[in-house]
């Protein structure tokens, strides 16, 4: 078991061996690799969602001196996240939900 406590001082965690994880998709620029979830190449996310179905998204940056954070997050702000980061095909249908309602006709 690997214990992830939340930054929020609540005193939560989630383990996150169990947890389904998402990573950030990246553009390459020409010379590197800009993370589509924070628009940088220096600051980086993932999401989870654990095994009771919160979401918390990790964030973390390269910046000497910068300290990682893990939040939960609400469904609607993690399929945002999963659309910006092209993860449509989910199979957790609040979700599917979620993301279809994003679509404009």
């Amino acid at each position: 078991m690997k214990r992830i406590r939340l930054t929020d001082g609540s005193g939560r965690w989630f383990d996150k061996e169990k947890a389904k994880v998402w990573e950030e998709d990246t553009n390459f620029d020409g010379n590197n690799h800009i993370s589509c979830a924070t628009g940088s190449q220096w600051d980086h996310e993932l999401l989870y969602r654990t095994v009771g179905g919160v979401y918390v998204l990790h964030h973390w940056s390269q910046w000497e001196g910068s300290c990682e954070s893990y939040e939960e997050i609400s469904a609607d702000d993690a399929a945002v996240w999963l659309v910006a980061n092209d993860h449509d095909e989910i199979n957790v249908p609040e979700i599917q939900e979620k993301i279809a309602a994003l679509e404009i006709e």
